[in-house]
């Protein structure tokens, strides 16, 4: 136990948290078991680190951090860990990787079953579906879902300004005002392109390759998470991997399951189940008219964030694929988001506003008067014309 405590003592000291993410304020901190998702590089171990050090001293024996692919708990059940720790004066058990550990699920519920006096707060991926396929902790665990930075975050952290974020309404009916106040002290458009390529990513403040690393984030999702939750072969991986490609290749668009099926060699209802666990896995993104879901075909597929275009199309990324996955990348996270309602709207935003996303120096369309307009290279806009910047200060 000691050894661990030493562990802890050091993370907290040595954490780099150059900002304060939005989830640390959105989470009920008093809930007895909270999960905490995130695909992998987005900073699920640095919110559990940060969480223990605003509220415990690093040397403090009320709050641990472990994580679960240390060797020690294959021979040590995590209950019984659990006990000794809060025997001993526990209060806060930080877990991380919890998937690593099996029958996880199942000695968190009997953890918070016996241990009442015991809160535990837990990382897992982002495949994970923690009360669908865990029926031990439905209406127990409270669960929330980390993003990569968004523009905003990006920009306060590259700015040290301290923007807040706007709810769509807000931004919506007053964007105009927003956008003057923010142009004031900073240039948005200035960030935008470093934020596209390389922001999304917290892992971007490492000395290291960005591409090589997301590369190698992008791996670990599809070896580890993707194939271990989902009790995949090895064998399949190499399929999977030729899809998510092909996928990067033809995104946005429809995608011709039958030609996919081909492509990799497998049934359409494989190739199907294959692009539900790449959108869980948060690499990209399916959209579907209203009133449409899985396992239904998706209308249209988008990469998950714009970081990953440039992942897998470093020499041509187009323009309007770039615009388009931004925004979608940006309100997906507390909107609602399917296929535009017409032929010039690309989105429809929880069954209210539909959105076309164009540049400044696009033709004018049809203009349906029912549609919202986000334009890529303006600083303020008017009216319904609102800049596409503005969407990265949605969270």
């Amino acid at each position: 136990m000691e050894s661990f405590f030493r562990t802890h003592k050091y993370l907290v000291e040595h954490l780099c948290c150059p900002i304060r993410r939005q989830l640390m304020d959105e989470i009920n901190w008093d809930d007895q078991l909270i999960g905490i998702k995130g695909s992998r590089g987005v900073g699920k171990t640095t919110i559990l680190l940060q969480y223990a050090k605003e509220n415990f001293p690093a040397d403090t024996k009320e709050c641990l951090y472990i994580n679960l692919n240390n060797f020690f708990f294959t021979v040590k059940t995590l209950q019984d860990f659990a006990n000794e720790f809060r025997m001993k004066g526990g209060k806060v058990l930080l877990i991380d990787q919890v998937f690593k550990y099996p029958e996880w699920s199942k000695e968190l519920r009997y953890c918070y079953d016996n241990y009442p006096d015991l809160k535990i707060i837990f990382t897992g991926s982002s495949v994970m579906r923690l009360k669908e396929e865990n029926p031990d902790l439905s209406g127990k665990v409270v669960s929330y879902n980390l993003r990569g930075f968004s523009f905003r975050e990006y920009l306060n952290l590259l700015t040290k300004e301290d923007f807040r974020h706007y709810s769509l309404d807000e931004i919506i009916s007053n964007h105009q005002q927003i956008a003057t106040d923010i142009c004031k002290k900073i240039k948005p458009l200035a960030y935008l392109e470093g934020y596209e390529h390389h922001g999304f990513y917290p892992f971007f403040l490492e000395k290291r390759n960005f591409s090589e690393n997301l590369l190698k984030t992008i791996n670990m999702m599809l070896e580890v998470d993707v194939l271990s939750i989902k009790q995949i072969e090895q064998s399949y991986l190499p399929k999977l991997r030729k899809l998510l490609y092909l996928l990067s290749t033809t995104t946005p668009g429809t995608p011709n399951v039958s030609q996919l099926s081909h492509e990799i060699e497998t049934s359409r209802a494989t190739v199907m189940n294959y692009i539900k666990y790449l959108n869980d896995a948060r690499l990209i993104n399916m959209l579907y008219p209203i009133n449409e879901e899985f396992p239904k075909k998706p209308a249209m597929l988008y990469m998950q964030d714009t970081n990953l275009m440039y992942a897998f199309r470093p020499v041509h990324v187009d323009m309007q694929a770039l615009r388009e996955t931004f925004f979608c990348n940006q309100i997906h996270k507390d909107y609602k988001v399917n296929v535009g309602q017409n032929n010039e709207a690309q989105f429809l935003i929880d069954n209210k506003y539909n959105f076309r996303i164009e540049d400044n120096d696009s033709p004018n369309g049809k203009h349906f008067k029912e549609n919202y307009y986000a334009i890529d290279g303006i600083e303020i806009g008017e009216g319904k014309r609102i800049p596409l910047w503005l969407f990265g200060f949605l969270y």
